[in-house]
């Protein structure tokens, strides 16, 4: 079991693939990791050191592992922060090719946007390239609230809201979208929600799943959420089972880090919970009303 990651990769902390690999690898994957950067830490401290790597230099990086035949073995190919235009456009042009080359080969892009505290914090010309570029080619996408609202360019405050935006996204590309750190009119002020609606050849199924909502806010929780779900699904787990896992898994990783006390996630002490979360959090099938 294989997988290949495209992410921003830190020294220091739990962001991008430093947050993503060692959870999939405790869930007995081998991770391919490919950096989109090369950072100190992320941002949010007084100092950042480090740079968004060269587009070429991804390329090269890709067509090597590409050289190692990494396409014919791998069962995913997962994308996160990309950190320029130039560098979406080698990532598309990749996955591109690797469908060609293995058309059983799925693509899970978390479209790293930004969020609902700051907005878009990206370079201007991604999320275009996000929207009309990557998501069509992707099997999964992994939006939180506000990427979804965004690459939908409507409101979703409801659960209905959200399959039928959702539904209309899926002409577009993906058969599957999970929208993390979810918060409609309905979710309990103590709890926060992730939902999942995914197309099959008949009809459209939807799934949510409510955790407790933690006095924290760490960053990453994106990444890892997105590796857990994968994860899953590379195992052989269904949509629903899968949501289940990763909303599980990550809250108990949340949940230590709340205890702790720490500004970045403890993953390394929550290994254990990682593929086996001692409290289970089961997805509900829902329905537009």
């Amino acid at each position: 079991m294989s997988v290949i990651s495209i992410q921003s990769q830190v020294a220091y902390g739990h962001v991008g693939n430093s947050a993503a690999v060692f959870p999939m690898q405790m869930h007995g994957i081998d991770v391919i990791a490919v950096p989109t950067t090369l950072l100190s830490n992320r941002p949010g401290y007084p100092t950042i050191r480090g740079r968004v790597l060269e587009a070429q230099l991804v390329a090269d990086l890709l067509l090597g592992v590409e050289e190692r035949g990494a396409l014919d073995t791998a069962q995913v190919i997962l994308s996160g922060y990309l950190g320029s235009a130039e560098i979406a456009v080698v990532v598309a042009d990749f996955v591109q090719r690797a469908k060609a080359r293995n058309p059983a080969l799925t693509y899970a892009c978390d479209p790293v946007l930004g969020d609902r505290d700051g907005g878009l914090f990206v370079q201007a010309e991604i999320p275009p390239l996000m929207r009309d570029l990557l998501c069509p080619l992707a099997d999964i996408i992994t939006p939180n609230h506000f990427e979804f609202e965004w690459l939908c360019g409507a409101k979703a405050n409801t659960i209905d809201d959200v399959i039928a935006q959702a539904q209309a996204l899926m002409i577009r590309g993906p058969s599957t979208i999970v929208v993390t750190s979810a918060e409609l009119a309905d979710t309990p002020d103590d709890a926060i929600e992730t939902i999942a609606v995914e197309r099959t050849q008949a009809r459209s199924q939807a799934w949510r799943v409510a955790t407790p909502k933690l006095p924290i806010s760490p960053s990453g929780t994106g990444d890892l959420f997105t590796s857990l779900l994968v994860s899953a699904r590379v195992r052989g787990s269904n949509t629903p089972d899968a949501l289940s896992h990763a909303a599980s898994a990550i809250f108990a990783v949340l949940e230590c880090t709340a205890a702790r006390g720490t500004e970045e996630m403890r993953i390394v002490e929550s290994a254990a919970l990682l593929a086996h979360p001692t409290r289970r959090f089961e997805a509900i099938t829902v329905g537009p009303k």
